[in-house]
This record gives structure tokens, C-alpha cells and sequence, in this order.
């Protein structure tokens, strides 16, 4: 017993001291970087405000959320704040500017987090439908996985490829160095994840996680770690223009079953601050042209603005 609170108490002070180095550093260092000043005046339709003929996909800062669709997950109050990583629904992110979901399903089709279940995958795909009626030019990338411990929904693919039909951008390389403009009217860059059932191929209307969507996830509630190894692994990527496959960097820590801090949302805000920081940084250490898909928990409008005018400042040429 002595030793497991001696343990969390040396993991109290470690937290301690990693929020604060954050701290000095955004002091140090403040938020600013290329287009950190740019307030889009149309969070819903930005895609379409900087230019569809001149964005390439490849280059683009694509805000994004972690386990996207769980602002419904669990009893509230419950088990809710133990699983809880959204909470707006798929269209409301969608409104404000997010344009990457992470959705986790299990067998039955529903949406998942860990154990935890929600709403049947049918809420997320009719989101992003209305959404994609109310809107002329504005792409999303969907990764829909099989959750750890689950199993594949059966024929899942064809269930996707039914309800996206025409919206499908199909798997392939050269998307990375098209413009917007040269993938309309479809909308939909749409990854699948099984755990055992086969991977999209290459030309399917489903893209393969395995080789188009990667990221170096670091399972960590410490703040600093994270935005360390964060910054580590993206700077071993090749740049965005010498690349055909996402990468993603993920402003999160999260909670440790061996540590009394066990919800979501306290644990992951010992980070969500920093998503400006990580972007200042990004060019301090010379790997922001690196960063494509940039995603956090309880995503809000400033961290989308951060990514939206970093891309503006790629289209002038700026960063």
C-alpha cells in the first residue's frame, strides 16, 4: 500500500511539474505563427471562403476531433464523464469548422468507447449528410474503426459505400496534390478500419487506414510527455508536399487506470490549451510543414481558427 501512494504521489508532482512547464513556455514563447491572427468569417463554409482552385488537400490544416462522436455516450452524470471526449454532436462540429472524425463502432453498428456505448452509426452519417446539403465546396475525412475488444460490423463496407454513394472520394495517391475544386461534387474522403475483416484496396471507394491515415499515438495523461513526443514523431514525417498519406498529431493526454484522475475532461485539459503553442513550436523547430491533420477533445472555435489560418497562410505562401 505504501509504495502504490508513494507512486501516485510521485505522479501528482510529475503532473504538476509538466503543466508547468507548458505554462513558461507559452509564456516564453506565446501563440503566434503564420495566420495566427485570421478570424474566418464563416466558420461553416471556410473551405469555400480561401478558394477552392487553390487549396491542395495535401496542404491543408485539417481541424479534427478525438473520438468524435461520444457527446451522448453513457449515463450522464455516470459513466458519461469516463467516456465523454465531444460534446457537440457530428453537426454542430461540422458547423463550427471541424472537418476530421474519429468514430470507433462495434458489431451492432453503434458508436463506441471502450465499453461504452452511444447512438447507432446512422447518426453520423445523416450529420454529415445534412451538413453536406447546407454546404457547396467543404470536404470531410471520416475514420470509422472497429473498436478495440469488438468485432467488425458485418459487411460494413458495403453499409458505407450505400449511404455515401456519389459523395465517395475514391482511394488515390494523386488526391494529395489536387485542389479542392478538382474533387467536387464529392465531399467524403471516407477511411475504414476493421479489425479483421479485409482493408479497402487500392482504387476502392474506402480508403485504408494503414496506409492513408497515420499518427504516432502516445498513451499518456502527462501534459509536457505528450506534447514532446507529439512534436518528435511529426518532425521524423516527410513534408506535406512529399507525402501521399495523412498524418495526424492529437492535442490529448488521457486518463491512466492506475491513477485516481479517471474522466475525461479534467485529465485532456491539462494539454487543450497548447494547441496554438504546439503550432509556434511547430516552427521553432522547423517541422511545420509537417502538420496536416491537427486534432483535440472538447474541440472549440479558437483551436479551429488556429488551424484554419495557418492554411490560409499556406495558400499566400505565408507559411
Amino acid at each position: 500500500m505504501g509504495s502504490v501512494i508513494s507512486q501516485l504521489v510521485q505522479h501528482k508532482k510529475a503532473v504538476i511539474s509538466e503543466k508547468k512547464i507548458l505554462a513558461d513556455l507559452q509564456e516564453k514563447s506565446g501563440n503566434e505563427f503564420p495566420g495566427s491572427d485570421y478570424n474566418p468569417p464563416d466558420r461553416k463554409n471556410w473551405m469555400s471562403n480561401l478558394d477552392p482552385q487553390k487549396i491542395q488537400i495535401g496542404k491543408i490544416v485539417w481541424p479534427g476531433t478525438h473520438d468524435s462522436a461520444t457527446d451522448k455516450i453513457g449515463i450522464p452524470g455516470i459513466t458519461r464523464p469516463f467516456a465523454q471526449c465531444q460534446t457537440l454532436s457530428i453537426y454542430d462540429q461540422l458547423v463550427i469548422g471541424t472537418r476530421v472524425f474519429d468514430i470507433r463502432v462495434q458489431e451492432n453498428r453503434r458508436v463506441c468507447h471502450g465499453i461504452l456505448l452511444t447512438y447507432s452509426i446512422d447518426v453520423v452519417i445523416n450529420d454529415v449528410k445534412k451538413f453536406l446539403t447546407e454546404t457547396k465546396s467543404e470536404i470531410t475525412i471520416l475514420e470509422i474503426r472497429t473498436e478495440f475488444g469488438h468485432q467488425d460490423p458485418p459487411e460494413f463496407d458495403k453499409y458505407l459505400v450505400s449511404q455515401l454513394g456519389e459523395l465517395l472520394i475514391h482511394q488515390d495517391d494523386q488526391l494529395f496534390n489536387k485542389t479542392l475544386a478538382e474533387l467536387l461534387p464529392k465531399r467524403v474522403i471516407c477511411v475504414w478500419m476493421p479489425s479483421k475483416s479485409a482493408a479497402p484496396k487500392s482504387g476502392d471507394p474506402l480508403w485504408s487506414g494503414s496506409s492513408y491515415l497515420k499518427d504516432n499515438w502516445v498513451n499518456t495523461d502527462l501534459p509536457w510527455t505528450k506534447f514532446q513526443s507529439n512534436m518528435k514523431y511529426l518532425k521524423l514525417q516527410p513534408s506535406v508536399s512529399k507525402r501521399n498519406f495523412f498524418y495526424r498529431v492529437e492535442n490529448t493526454v488521457t486518463p491512466q487506470v492506475n491513477n485516481p484522475v479517471v474522466c475525461v475532461k479534467p485529465v485532456t485539459f491539462r494539454i487543450h490549451p497548447y494547441g496554438r503553442l504546439f503550432i509556434n513550436q511547430c516552427f521553432s523547430n522547423g517541422c511545420a510543414d509537417r502538420l496536416q491533420i491537427f486534432s483535440e477533445d472538447f474541440i472549440d472555435e479558437d483551436f479551429i481558427d488556429a488551424c484554419i489560418g495557418l492554411t490560409r497562410a499556406r495558400i499566400e505562401g505565408k507559411a
